[in-house]
């Protein structure tokens, strides 16, 4: 219980400071939950109701979860749990993930299947009226993301805590921006959450994947690596880059 605590305590501290960090949300946001089954997405989902209940900022919540149209799908089963939890999934059956796996697309299928979803996931958002979008980022994505831009774009970015789009009318936050992937793992594992599988067959191999391999390797040699690599994209010295 001590250990719970503990992680609890930790985590809650990361997703405090990004939420203050950023001014993430404000009284009377109504905001979508992209709750893809992962457990950065639940625990997202966990943080953000259990918030809900303790501060005096007016909020809701609309958990919205994409079925990506593999076979061996756990929608249903994702949203069984979801009830049991006491709020409702709205699933939007779609098939973006064969799409983006189509003979006609074999070179980069991660990339239409993610552009497809946040093009739905705004308009979901938009029929419902909610001004923000919550997704379950964490640190490590953030950084990986870094490289995947850097190898296969050719571009120094990533992706940001707080992101306006469309002039202001959506705003996509992640609050998990500050936690590292092994303290949500540790939490999700101590409060049991569920594991689905994902079907994707891209899952086990993406360029993301194999970002996260290299990465992992360099965070074992050296443990001041990753939160280098995290400052570093505060910190950046553009006279110092090529023009």
């Amino acid at each position: 219980m001590l250990e719970l605590n503990g992680t609890y305590k930790a985590l809650n501290k990361a997703f405090g400071k990004a939420l203050h960090h950023y001014n993430m949300i404000s009284d009377g946001d109504r905001i979508v939950v992209g709750l893809s089954g992962g457990k950065d997405s639940l625990i997202l989902m966990y943080l953000l109701s259990e918030r809900q209940a303790r501060v005096p900022v007016n909020y809701e919540l609309f958990a919205v979860h994409l079925d990506p149209g593999f076979e061996g799908g756990f929608s249903e089963s994702l949203k069984s749990y979801c009830e049991k939890k006491g709020f409702a999934l709205r699933v939007e059956y779609t098939d973006y993930g064969v799409v983006g796996h189509s003979p006609e697309n074999r070179e980069n299928p991660c990339f239409l299947c993610s552009r497809l979803r946040r093009k739905r996931f705004f308009e979901i958002a938009d029929e419902l009226g909610c001004n923000k979008l919550a997704f379950g980022h964490n640190k490590d994505d953030i950084i990986e993301t870094l490289f995947l831009n850097i190898f296969y774009s050719g571009e120094i970015s990533t992706m940001v805590p707080f992101q306006g789009f469309f002039k202001g009318r959506f705003n996509v936050i992640r609050p998990l921006a500050f936690a590292d992937e092994k303290l949500i793992t540790r939490f999700a594992k101590h409060q049991n959450f569920p594991k689905f599988i994902n079907p994707c067959p891209s899952a086990a191999n993406s360029k993301r994947q194999q970002i996260k391999t290299i990465l992992n390797q360099l965070y074992r040699s050296n443990y001041k690596i990753k939160g280098n690599i995290f400052r570093a994209m505060r910190h950046v010295k553009p006279e110092y880059l090529l023009k």
